[in-house]
């Protein structure tokens, strides 16, 4: 017996190799490149940069929220701030963590890509 195939005019949005699938260009939605692009939009609500030092015995790191960006985006924007800024860092729960203190220099570079910024906290 033949493996059926989807009608003309149909798409495929889930794969269990992959799982779900972009609607637009049919790639995997963690690799998709147009939902990174379309996910670069201004956020919805304000991004905040601050600084915590929590759990981390007494280390700061630059935390920016309030992104609401695709994972695939958010992971780009986070690599292109680390570099910005010459440290390392990561994404955590859709926040952006920076270590050390960059809350000024991640305002500025923000604001450069067209995401209002403000600094939260002290």
């Amino acid at each position: 017996m033949k493996p059926s195939r989807p009608a003309t005019g149909s798409r495929l949005v889930y794969s269990s190799d992959a799982g779900r699938l972009c609607p637009e260009c049919g790639q995997p939605k963690g690799t998709c490149r147009c939902g990174a692009r379309r996910a670069l939009a201004p956020p919805p609500g304000p991004v905040r940069v601050g600084r915590e030092t929590q759990g981390r015995g007494g280390k700061g790191v630059t935390v920016v929220t309030g992104l609401g960006l695709a994972p695939a985006a958010l992971e780009e924007l986070a690599r292109a701030l680390k570099q910005r800024c010459g440290s390392g860092g990561r994404v955590v729960d859709g926040r952006i963590e920076i270590q050390g203190e960059h809350r000024d220099t991640l305002v500025a570079e923000l604001g450069k890509r067209g995401i209002e910024a403000k600094r939260a906290g002290g």
